[in-house]
């Protein structure tokens, strides 16, 4: 009998991956999976359980190409184009 050999994640300070996706992107995965079965459990019908079955996956695979390409969703800039120690405003709050 030949023993099953595993290996090492060690790479799980870099960023903590379940079924291929981050953290956060697996609990919008799983919300979505749960509220679906809810919706196939309160109409079951053969239409609604194809259709959900075809939504979870499609999310799954977006999901899956966003993880893939972070910079997809990065809608704003970190830092800004100028740095500077100038006042912003002219208000003085120190007296004089």
């Amino acid at each position: 009998m030949i023993m099953k050999r595993y290996e090492v994640y060690k790479n799980i300070r870099k960023q903590a991956m379940i079924i291929g996706l981050p953290i956060s992107l697996f609990a919008l995965m799983m919300t979505f999976v749960i509220s679906s079965l809810l919706f196939v459990i309160f109409s079951f019908s053969l239409l609604v359980i194809i259709g959900a079955f075809v939504c979870n996956v499609t999310l799954y695979f977006a999901l899956i190409k966003v993880a893939a390409n972070p910079m997809v969703l990065n809608l704003k800039r970190v830092f800004p184009d100028l740095i500077s120690n100038k006042k912003a405003s002219q208000l003085n709050y120190e007296e004089d």
